[in-house]
């Protein structure tokens, strides 16, 4: 492994199984007080947003996954997961966070989350 590899890795945190996030679902982490929303889609893709609606702050988490987008459950409002904006007529943005697949594992970079 190069130095620079190295370095890379030293900011990433294992955060657990891709199987403990279910199709079309989500799991939250805790970093202090920012909780992070691990998403999975139906497709097996994954996704990492504070776990804020940029509306009213509702738990993303608890939404439906659909399309590629999280269904806040709070007020039926639209978030990318790849982006964290509202979709449709709805303005604003969640903070979005890299999600690394390496073995099964889900690691997200520790200096995103500072």
């Amino acid at each position: 492994m190069s130095a620079v590899s190295m370095a890379l890795d030293s900011s990433l945190v294992d955060i657990g199984s891709i199987h403990d996030v279910p199709q079309r679902g989500a799991r939250c982490v805790k970093k202090g007080e920012l909780t992070i929303a691990i998403f999975r889609t139906a497709e097996d893709q994954f996704f990492a947003l504070e776990d804020k609606c940029p509306h009213k702050n509702g738990p993303l988490s608890q939404g439906i996954v659909h399309d590629g987008c999280v269904t806040c459950p709070l007020h039926n409002w639209v978030i990318s997961l790849k982006t964290g904006q509202a979709q449709g007529a709805d303005e604003g943005a969640t903070k979005t966070y890299t999600v690394i697949v390496r073995d099964e594992r889900l690691l997200l970079d520790l200096e995103e989350l500072s």
